[in-house]
C-alpha cells in the first residue's frame, strides 16, 4: 500500500513529538532570550579562580552563610506550604468569589511581593514588628520578644517575598483541575475534608510540587528584604547572597565562588524538584 506524503509528515511528527512545527524567525529572538540568562553565567565560570575555588566554599564563612541558607530556606518554605497552600485553596475555590470585586482586593494585596521591591518588603516588616513597630512594640514589652536582626526576621523575610510564587502555582493548578472530580466524591458522600485529602491534593501534586521549588529558590536567593529587616549578622543572619555582597566589595575571587555555589544549589533545586512532564515528556 503506497503511503501518502500527509500520513508520512504525521507519522514523522508524532515520533518527535510534535505537531504542527515553529516559524523559523522564532528561533532567533528564542536563541537570544537564552543567551541574555546564559551568559552572564559563563561569565562567572570565566572569572572564577578554580585553584583557589575549594579553599574559597570551605571557608568558616561561606559553610556558615550556606548552612543558615539552607536552614531558613527550608523553614521558610514549609511556612509557605501551611499558611500559602490554604490561602491558595481559598482564593481558588472559596465561595467568596461571590464578591468579586473584594477578591480582586484581596488577591492583589497578596501578590505584592512579587512586584514590591524586595528592599521595601524589609522595611515594611521592620515597621511592623521593629522595637518602635505596631505589632514588634506589643511583643517586647509583655514577652519581651525582639525580631528584627535575628534568624527568625531572615524567616519571615523570605516567607514573604516566597509565599506568593508558591500560591501562584497552586491556585493555577487548581483552576486548571476544576471541580467536577470534587463534585462527583460530594454525590458519593464524601465529605469535603475527605473530598479534598482524597481527590484534590492528588491532582494538584504537580503544581504544588512545581510552587515548592520556586519558593525554595526564592528563599535561597533572598537579599534585599532580608538585610533591611535582619541585617547581616555572621551566623545568625548572613545568608549566602548577603555574603556574596559582602565578599564583592573586599574580595571579588570569593564573591564568584559563592555565586557559583549559589548557581549549583539552584539547579540542583530545579533539577531534583522539577515535577514530571516539565522537560516536555509526560
Amino acid at each position: 500500500m503506497t503511503t501518502t506524503a500527509p500520513a508520512r509528515r504525521e507519522r514523522a511528527a508524532d515520533r518527535h513529538g510534535t505537531g504542527v512545527g515553529l516559524p523559523v524567525w522564532m528561533w532567533i529572538p528564542a536563541g537570544l532570550g537564552f543567551l541574555v540568562i546564559a551568559l552572564p553565567v559563563f561569565g562567572l565560570l570565566w572569572e572564577a579562580d578554580w585553584v583557589a575555588m575549594p579553599a574559597l566554599l570551605t571557608s568558616t564563612a561561606a559553610l556558615s552563610a550556606l548552612r543558615l541558607s539552607l536552614l531558613t530556606a527550608g523553614v521558610s518554605t514549609t511556612l509557605c506550604l501551611l499558611l500559602g497552600g490554604p490561602l491558595a485553596v481559598v482564593l481558588a475555590r472559596g465561595r467568596i468569589n461571590r464578591l468579586p470585586r473584594l477578591m480582586r482586593a484581596v488577591r492583589s494585596i497578596v501578590l505584592l511581593p512579587l512586584v514590591l521591591p524586595p528592599v521595601v518588603g524589609g522595611l515594611a516588616l521592620l515597621f511592623l514588628l521593629g522595637a518602635n513597630g505596631l505589632v514588634g512594640r506589643g511583643l517586647d514589652t509583655a514577652f519581651g520578644i525582639f525580631i528584627p536582626f535575628t534568624t527568625v526576621a531572615v524567616i519571615l523575610a523570605q516567607t514573604f517575598v516566597a509565599m506568593p510564587f508558591l500560591i501562584v502555582a497552586l491556585e493555577g493548578a487548581l483552576r486548571t483541575a476544576g471541580e467536577r472530580y470534587e463534585a462527583t466524591a460530594a454525590t458519593l458522600g464524601a465529605s469535603p475534608g475527605l473530598a479534598f485529602r482524597r481527590v484534590t491534593v492528588p491532582l494538584v501534586l504537580p503544581g504544588l510540587a512545581s510552587g515548592l521549588v520556586l519558593a525554595f529558590a526564592r528563599c535561597m536567593g533572598e537579599f534585599g528584604a532580608t538585610i533591611a529587616f535582619a541585617g547581616s549578622l555572621e551566623g545568625t543572619t548572613r545568608t549566602l547572597p548577603l555574603l556574596v555582597y559582602l565578599q564583592g566589595e573586599t574580595d571579588v575571587a570569593g564573591a564568584v565562588a559563592l555565586s557559583l555555589l549559589l548557581v549549583v544549589v539552584s539547579l540542583i533545586v530545579i533539577v531534583v524538584g522539577r515535577p514530571r512532564g516539565m522537560d516536555g515528556r509526560g
